[in-house]
């Protein structure tokens, strides 16, 4: 795993087992979105996939699929599944949230957009909670409202990653932003396709991306709110990924949701002190 990604250190604070562990649920779970993101170079998007595209990418999901069932039942021919496959007996992994991922990102092929929030909202659950609530098996817990933390945890992480990467959707032929916020603040998608062309956010757009990081902001309060005391030092990596993230919306925010012209990111020193500070928090009760 490449140091520049945004899990990179709080991986890092597992025992060695259980970072296996996680390495290998990250590495299964990103093969099955580069099925889609991935099934053309990046120069060849263009408003969307090519029907032979889309056909290539369903192709590679069902290979996919067939890949889970041959980690829980059978011998798996897949570099990742080989992988997974004693992790997945050995902390008892649920399986139905990796078929919940593998639908999310099938989603992105029959999808484009959103009408409301609770349609995205479902989306979310399926390629972000779902991972959470797979990886809190590996962190270990003791109560069980730490499934409502790390389902909560997936949605603002997920909504985290939707704002920063508005102009790059768009240039891939999505809009995850709900049209009945687009509605709202009188944002039409070609007021945001302008915000890609200029390389800038307008004004116009400003509020909508306000709003958007204010939603973020709430699930990051909600996951707080439900993080079970008890269960404080099992889920200190957990925290440090919900940190960091947290700093890339603090940075949109700070940037004036300038998510047009570049990649809004924590940079690699100061996601080191991020993970540095938590875990010296969670060992003396601070945290």
């Amino acid at each position: 795993m490449s140091r520049d990604t945004s899990f990179y250190y709080s991986f890092l604070v597992l025992p060695p087992r259980k970072r296996h562990a996680i390495i290998a649920v990250w590495d299964f779970c990103r093969a099955v979105d580069d099925a889609v993101d991935e099934v053309v170079p990046e120069q060849e998007w263009s408003g969307g996939l090519t029907p032979d595209a889309r056909a290539r990418a369903t192709l590679q999901l069902a290979g996919w699929r067939s890949e889970l069932d041959a980690v829980y039942s059978g011998t798996p021919v897949m570099p990742q599944g080989i992988a997974l496959q004693p992790f997945v007996r050995e902390f008892n992994l649920p399986r139905e949230q990796f078929e919940a991922l593998i639908e999310g990102v099938e989603m992105d092929l029959v999808c484009a957009q959103y009408k409301t929030f609770a349609a995205l909202s479902e989306y979310c659950r399926r390629v972000a909670s779902a991972v959470g609530l797979i990886c809190l098996e590996i962190f270990g817990y003791r109560d069980p409202r730490a499934r409502e933390y790390a389902a909560s945890l997936g949605m603002a992480l997920q909504l985290t990653n939707i704002i920063r990467d508005v102009g790059t959707d768009l240039r891939h032929g999505r809009v995850y932003l709900p049209e009945e916020d687009l509605a709202r603040f009188g944002v039409a998608e070609n007021d945001l396709q302008d915000c890609v062309r200029k390389g800038t956010v307008t004004d116009k757009v400003v509020p909508l991306l306000r709003f958007e990081c204010d939603r973020a902001r709430e699930y990051y309060r909600r996951a707080a709110a439900q993080r079970p005391r008890v269960d404080t030092r099992s889920l200190v990596a957990a925290e440090i990924m919900g940190a960091i993230y947290y700093g890339i919306l603090e940075r949109i925010e700070g940037a004036g949701y300038e998510v047009f012209s570049r990649r809004i990111r924590v940079p690699r020193p100061q996601r080191a002190l991020i993970a540095l500070r938590i875990w010296a928090a969670s060992l003396v009760g601070m945290h």
